[in-house]
């Protein structure tokens, strides 16, 4: 069996006497989305937390392409290939939509472009602006381009930033509850998107979600977290008849 793209391995994470994970193991294989799904305080953003090193585990370790990602600095998470959105959306506001979408790429880019002689940065640039057009057309932003980030409806800020992560060509795509506050019509196109991400383009996501239509059409393997532990692990057609999951969400009358 190959090792896994991205693991946790056994991580517990304390805050005081609260224990936010509980000996939490969860493998993702490359080019799958991964559901990690639970009720409200389960531990769901602690993980992701842990991911990209905002929170240290209080032991065990997280791990993407093998390598342990404890002692890696958070700023240096993009460069590694992975991205993250997070629960709020998180953009700069008084920033174009491009300009949203050009920050992103910064990790791929590298260095710091006033020092990079003149050809070379105008190249940079120039590419940058590309890829940047071509997300704001895929993301349909492109009529929105020189409008403040602050100024789109709250769907629009979700696509956005979705696009921003995307920016950076990762291999692993963290999402914090994309679909939270978006109707039907946008769900379906989130919908769209993730599925071509993986299949077509062989990326790696891994999805924190309430919403369950859309987890359970494009999971390929779902965890369920339950007051920090992991309660539940498989397809959506065995985890939707799990009956620890349906207690955890509906009461032990349900299930």
């Amino acid at each position: 069996m190959s090792e896994p793209l991205f693991n946790f391995d056994q991580v517990e994470v304390r805050f005081g006497g609260l224990r936010a994970l509980r000996g939490f193991s969860m493998e993702v294989e490359q080019g799958t989305i991964h559901a990690l799904i639970g009720p409200n305080g389960a531990g769901k953003s602690t993980a992701f937390n842990c991911a990209s090193r905002f929170y240290r585990p209080t032991s065990g370790d997280v791990k993407f392409q093998g390598r342990s990602l404890r002692r890696v600095k958070p700023a240096a998470i993009a460069k590694l290939g992975i991205a993250r959105t997070f629960q709020n959306v998180e953009l700069f506001g008084r920033m174009s939509v491009l300009e949203n979408v050009l920050v992103g790429m910064s990790p791929r880019i590298g260095g710091y472009l006033p020092f990079v002689p003149g050809a070379r940065r105008m190249r940079i640039e120039r590419e940058a602006r590309r890829d940047a057009e071509a997300l704001l057309d895929e993301f349909g932003l492109t009529d929105f381009r020189d409008t403040a980030a602050e100024e789109l409806d709250f769907g629009r800020q979700k696509m956005l930033d979705v696009a921003r992560a995307l920016a950076c060509k990762p291999k692993l795509l963290l999402l914090d509850e994309p679909a939270a506050g978006l109707r039907n019509r946008e769900i379906a196109a989130l919908d769209a998107l993730l599925v071509d991400l993986a299949r077509n383009r062989g990326m790696t996501i891994v999805l924190v979600e309430h919403v369950m239509q859309l987890v359970m059409s494009i999971a390929d393997r779902i965890t369920v977290l339950n007051f920090g532990a992991k309660i539940a692990e498989g397809t959506a057609d065995e985890i939707k008849v799990h009956p620890e999951v349906i207690a955890a969400y509906l009461g032990t009358g349900h299930a």
